[in-house]
């Protein structure tokens, strides 16, 4: 499949993410090519609950973010998406100063969803696994 939009990169997020909920959250984009996509979240105090451990909605977050930019990059011009179904399961626990590393791919790109696997690692050592389904949301004529 060839890439819908080549302007997704890591350089071009740095431009969209500060202010939005991922940037205020620190995600970056590492790294993105059509068929895989790398984030990374350094954790500190802000992703913990408050007894020190990584909060649930903040694994959720980075997996969903990472796979939102494969999407973003795999649709055609104009269209949108938005998250439609996603499953999370967190294997590891997570404290301030660890870094964790997301890669999508993704398992499904039509033309009304797309479903994307995420892989988050702290370590080297699988910390979560998320699938979501995301639904295409074609350009509304003018």
């Amino acid at each position: 499949m060839a890439s819908s939009n080549p302007d997704v990169t890591p350089a071009a997020s740095k431009q969209f993410l500060p202010g939005s909920f991922p940037g205020e959250l620190g995600m970056e984009l590492v790294e993105i090519e059509d068929d895989s996509v790398t984030g990374r979240l350094q954790v500190d105090r802000r992703h913990l609950h408050p007894f020190g451990y990584v909060h649930g909605g903040v694994w959720v977050a980075l997996a969903d973010t990472v796979a939102a930019w494969g999407t973003l990059r795999n649709l055609p011009a104009g269209d949108n998406f938005t998250t439609a179904e996603l499953k999370m399961n967190v294997f590891a626990s997570g404290v301030e100063g660890d870094e964790l590393i997301a890669v999508a791919q993704p398992l499904h790109r039509g033309s009304r969803t797309q479903v994307w696997e995420v892989r988050v690692t702290k370590a080297d050592r699988l910390a979560a696994n998320f699938i979501c389904t995301q639904m295409v949301l074609p350009r509304q004529p003018a």
